[in-house]
């Protein structure tokens, strides 16, 4: 408990209980969603119930609310033990918990509506925008302010990761959603045609790159060293991955926009620098997966060791196959199918997410003053990373036989010169896969359903403990 007087645990455990919540909730929307792909009047005849509406609420609350709370609870906790000092400002770190929860609301609001930029990734209008600019830039003082005031020499890798999602995204964010506003509802971005499309995919793959890849790896550099409890496997390699990764991935935007308006020289630049991105990648895999050496008897008895370990297989697979996919004529092939949703989720279910609920696993029990570790069921941990596994092998597996039947049914042209299948017809034929997806969307969200179990009953225990102390005392 000396800990919990000496740092600032409430954000943390603000943060790490709302990302159990709007993990639930995100991939409730999601599973609904991929639901209404196979039995459409689940729409109910609701317009805000539509696809196009929930769809973009979808991605907005697992990557903005679930991953957004994961990343500013793990980043805000990591930050104070490993510079070995409370944050700046506690009155500054409430402001980032419920100014952030309030964006994640508003967009709960909005967009169900239909009231959206409709930019990939960034479709809250200009009011939400401007709140966002606010609390991003209230969590990067209140994380690199505490960085500055740190009581070590050294920082950390997992700070410099940290840092650079947060510098980076606010850089996006700010570019990205420049806009003329012409009523509270309705802005139009400063940018047109062809150009705005660079912008858009420049922000879109960098959020993928910084918000869902740098940040998660700050969270690996902390988590998988603490729960193996051996050093990072080389701290060299972590720093080459750092600098590599930061220096690579910006450039690899345009491999989004194959095949379209852009000049060709662009995008054959954002094919040839996603290829590049191979390398730093999965040095960091790497360098995760090797810090087992020697301690591999873990995984036998060690869930939460799982989820990070997989996490990191996950994260190798998406990583490799991003890049084979910027590749022109592998792109032919697999641009607008059900290939790139697969993609997508290999790293959303397999990587951010699975390490996301591993270090939540490691925190839950320190922040309710319990022994690193100590959940109310571990069984029940095991039971979630196996449901985990599960849910996004069926998921992944059955996007990738879809677009591959896509793909080629699209291009498949009879002797004469004519298309041999309709659209139609492709859409028949995905019909299965997109059943095996709900199934696997469906079996993910109990894993989520389970660990929300198991963190209330491990946050009993520690209630019913600190009552038989003030009792006894």
């Amino acid at each position: 408990m000396k800990d919990h007087s000496l740092y600032n645990y409430k954000v943390v455990k603000q943060f790490s209980i709302m990302t159990v919540v709007w993990g639930i909730v995100g991939m409730l929307v999601g599973v609904l969603i991929a639901g209404q792909l196979v039995w459409p009047e689940l729409n109910f005849g609701v317009p805000w119930l539509q696809f196009g509406r929930l769809r973009p609420l979808h991605t907005n609350a697992v990557i903005f609310a679930f991953g957004g709370s994961a990343l500013m609870a793990t980043s805000l906790y990591i930050v104070q033990r490993t510079c070995q000092v409370r944050l700046i400002s506690d009155r500054l770190a409430s402001f980032v918990f419920w100014g952030w929860q309030l964006v994640i609301l508003l967009a709960a609001i909005t967009l169900p509506f239909g009231i959206t930029s409709g930019k990939e990734y960034a479709e809250l209008e200009w009011p939400i925008d401007i709140l966002i600019t606010l609390v991003w830039v209230g969590y990067a003082v209140l994380f690199i302010g505490t960085i500055v005031k740190r009581n070590t020499k050294h920082i950390y890798v997992a700070n410099w990761f940290f840092s650079a999602f947060i510098v980076a995204v606010a850089i996006l964010h700010i570019f990205n959603s420049l806009a003329i506003p012409v009523s509270l509802y309705k802005s139009y971005s400063i940018y047109s045609g062809a150009i705005d499309a660079m912008v858009q995919w420049w922000y879109g793959h960098n959020a993928v790159g910084f918000f869902l890849t740098a940040g998660f790896l700050g969270m690996m550099y902390y988590f998988v060293p603490k729960q193996a409890d051996r050093p990072i496997y080389s701290y060299r390699l972590s720093v080459v991955h750092f600098w590599a990764l930061v220096a690579v991935y910006v450039w690899a935007g345009p491999h989004h926009l194959h095949y379209t308006s852009l000049p060709d020289w662009a995008q054959s630049l954002g094919m040839v620098m996603s290829l590049i991105l191979l390398a730093p990648s999965w040095g960091g895999m790497i360098n995760g997966v090797m810090t087992l050496s020697g301690a591999w008897d873990k995984l036998r008895t060690d869930p939460i060791l799982k989820f990070l370990v997989v996490s990191l297989s996950f994260y190798g697979m998406s990583t490799f196959e991003g890049p084979m996919m910027s590749i022109k004529s592998v792109n032919a092939l697999s641009h607008y199918t059900d290939w790139t949703i697969g993609h997508v989720h290999s790293g959303a279910l397999g990587w951010v997410a699975m390490i996301s609920i591993g270090s939540l696993y490691h925190l839950m029990p320190i922040l309710y003053g319990r022994k690193q570790g100590e959940m109310y069921s571990e069984r029940l941990i095991d039971l979630h990373f196996w449901l985990s596994t599960i849910g996004t092998v069926l998921y992944i597996a059955s996007m990738w036989v879809n677009g591959l039947m896509q793909g080629l049914m699209w291009r498949a042209v009879n002797s004469d010169g004519t298309l041999t299948y309709s659209f139609i017809d492709s859409v028949e034929a995905s019909f299965p896969g997109y059943v095996v997806r709900f199934i696997g969307g469906a079996i993910f969200l109990s894993g989520m359903l389970v660990m929300a179990y198991n963190v209330w009953k491990t946050a009993q225990l520690s209630k019913n403990k600190v009552e038989a102390k003030e009792v006894y005392s």
